[in-house]
């Protein structure tokens, strides 16, 4: 299941502004990133399993209010009960609010906003067997 891949997308709302600026948090970027995980790892294992932590985390530009993402997640390994992922969000339509409070552009290329490799863990009896059936515990 190497390269099964989940997409979100969303409009950052005045509720995700944290700063000055009309500016979102990073922090909201990881909360996307846990659900598309979550999504990872019910289609792979059946269980929503227990994202354990990233091994990098990069803010490449800056997000707003207003502002619409597309968060994505790739699994690049899988172990026996740990998938590592690569994580990306992606800005395709940028808030205007200094032309309007309902102006947006779209923009001509996405900007990657923010990257990150993880991992998450699922326990053995919820792993998938083959076909996709549950393995039972014991079995």
């Amino acid at each position: 299941m190497e390269g099964m891949t989940a997409e979100l997308r969303v409009r950052l709302s005045d509720a995700d502004v944290h700063y000055g600026g009309n500016l979102v948090d990073g922090a909201h970027g990881l909360e996307l990133f846990g659900d598309i995980v979550t999504e990872l790892a019910i289609r792979t294992d059946g269980d929503e399993g227990l994202f354990a932590g990233y091994e990098r985390v990069e803010f490449l530009a800056p997000l707003y209010g207003g502002d619409f993402v597309r968060a994505t997640g790739t699994i690049v390994r899988m172990g026996s009960t740990s998938r590592t992922v690569d994580l990306e969000i992606w800005k395709e339509i940028s808030a205007r609010p200094d032309v309007g409070d309902s102006a947006a552009d779209l923009l001509p290329e996405p900007t990657l906003a923010t990257r990150a490799r993880g991992t998450y863990v699922v326990r053995r009896e919820h792993q998938r067997g083959p076909g996709g059936a549950g393995i039972v515990a014991g079995q």
